[in-house]
């Protein structure tokens, strides 16, 4: 493993730790040496100065959803120009960024993207990600989510407690960390990380209640150290690197920081009451899910209807489903296909719910990479998880009794069902981990509900936010349970 050397930049961090993720997965790093590039004037000095050019530019840039401010912004961390937490929330060091772009590419730094630039900026980024072959993936070893680029670290390893990625020579190492509740804490792992030796300078140090964030230098290369603690116990990970592979490592560390998750499981909810989890991964998954289909225990939840029509409910039931009830009613069964599950029910919606709820057909399969949300029926009303379409169907970590949920496009289109859940998940350190789900399609679902199936859909509309998916559509899930 390499020995860690000098951080550039490092006025910057204390920017970059008080950006914050909701994940809690704040995201500081070394500012990677910007092109030299004309950004947008400074602020006039003075607080009560306005600045006309950046509040146009705020007003355009916040006029766009969430998603897609995200994604300028995670943009602009590829090209080089942005070294700050994916929040998508508009600042100045979004503005500079978009500006220093503008520069670089020839047009007027006006701080303001249009149509063309914003393409052409997304596809820049998405050519950068794709050539660092970046994969966001959990860590079986840790349960932990992280961003790897796998064209310098080709080599993976399992380690005590973690994984080691290492490029071939051997001067890159990404190692991540988890130790279960009790085994250590922050205060110790902070104490070490700040270790200042001859050769071990410590260039930034943050100590929150649930999270550190160390960094430094040796006369050899740079490091980052980054610590979380929660429930199931501390989780973390160590970035090192020699300084001739700085250029490329200072943009890499923004990367990965930012995908960096530690309990995907436990982020924190959005509203209406859903249980949002982070944003999916953009990778294939640690595995499959397989294991017994049979139903829980009598009275809980076996899984989610959508409501399709006056008295007909769609779901995916397990394959022994004894006696299905809905809102504690009976409910019939109609028509059923074994191999898949997939159910037409009749019986009578929970008061709140409603056919006219229910999300319009995709016209098309989604296309893998696309964001979906996921609308379950929980104990306490719908709940939200937010995933990834795969090659084989869903990435999201899903929690029992999505069986049959309605997976949705960042339109609000319906994309498929969830297919079969095995009845005891498998966790890994006590966290249910983004694995890859199999879907029923849509193709699947007109065969099974014939007239009962939903209407086809228009043509995409903006992209919405999950809060607001869940706010249209949530009225149309209900919970299926078996059990006479």
């Amino acid at each position: 493993m390499p020995r860690p050397a000098r951080l550039i930049a490092a006025g910057l961090l204390p920017l970059l730790a008080c950006g914050g993720l909701a994940s809690a997965a704040v995201a500081q790093s070394p500012g990677p040496a910007a092109p030299a590039a004309k950004a947008p004037a400074p602020r006039p000095a003075g607080p009560a100065t306005p600045d006309p050019a950046f509040e146009a530019a705020r007003a355009a840039f916040e006029a766009r959803p969430e998603a897609e401010r995200r994604a300028v912004q995670d943009a602009l961390v590829w090209a080089g120009s942005y070294n700050s937490v994916v929040t998508g929330a508009f600042g100045r060091r979004t503005y500079e960024a978009i500006g220093a772009w503008q520069t670089k590419s020839g047009t007027p730094a006006t701080g303001i993207l249009d149509e063309p630039a914003r393409a052409a900026l997304l596809a820049a980024g998405e050519a950068a990600r794709r050539a660092a072959r970046f994969t966001v993936a959990a860590d079986p070893a840790t349960g932990l989510v992280i961003g790897v680029p796998e064209r310098w670290l080709s080599k993976r390893a399992r380690v005590p407690g973690g994984t080691r990625w290492q490029s071939p020579d051997g001067r890159i190492t990404l190692d991540t960390k988890a130790a279960a509740a009790g085994e250590t804490d922050l205060d110790a792992l902070f104490a070490q990380s700040t270790l200042v030796t001859p050769e071990r300078k410590v260039t930034y140090s943050l100590k929150r209640p649930d999270f550190t964030v160390v960094t430094g230098e040796t006369p050899a290369g740079k490091f980052y150290i980054r610590h979380a603690a929660g429930p199931a116990g501390i989780r973390g990970f160590t970035l090192s690197y020699d300084k001739a592979s700085a250029r490329e490592m200072d943009r890499l560390v923004i990367a990965i920081a930012n995908s960096f998750v530690p309990f995907p499981g436990d982020t924190p909810p959005a509203p209406p009451r859903p249980a949002a989890t982070a944003a999916g991964p953009t990778a294939p998954a640690t595995g499959p899910t397989t294991g017994p289909t049979t139903a829980p225990a009598t009275g809980q939840a076996a899984a989610t209807g959508l409501v399709v029509g006056p008295r007909r409910i769609v779901a995916v039931l397990p394959g022994s489903c004894p006696g299905p009830r809905i809102a504690e009613e009976p409910a019939r069964l109609l028509r059923r296909d074994e191999a898949s599950g997939l159910a037409l029910l009749d019986g009578a919606a929970p008061a709140g719910s409603s056919p006219a709820l229910t999300p319009a057909l995709a016209p098309a399969p989604a296309a893998p990479g696309e964001a979906a949300i996921v609308l379950a029926a929980g104990a306490e009303g719908a709940t939200v998880t937010t995933g990834e379409v795969a090659a084989s169907g869903l990435l999201a970590p899903l929690q029992p009794g999505a069986a049959g949920a309605p997976v949705l496009d960042r339109s609000g289109r319906l994309v498929g069902l969830v297919a079969r859940l095995p009845a005891q998940p498998r966790l890994v350190a006590g966290v249910l981990p983004p694995l890859t789900h199999p879907l029923v399609d849509l193709a699947a679902l007109r065969t099974v509900l014939g007239p009962d199936a939903p209407k086809a859909s228009g043509p995409a509309t903006p992209p919405l936010t999950a809060g607001a998916i869940a706010g249209r559509f949530a009225g149309a899930v209900v919970a299926v349970r078996c059990g006479g």
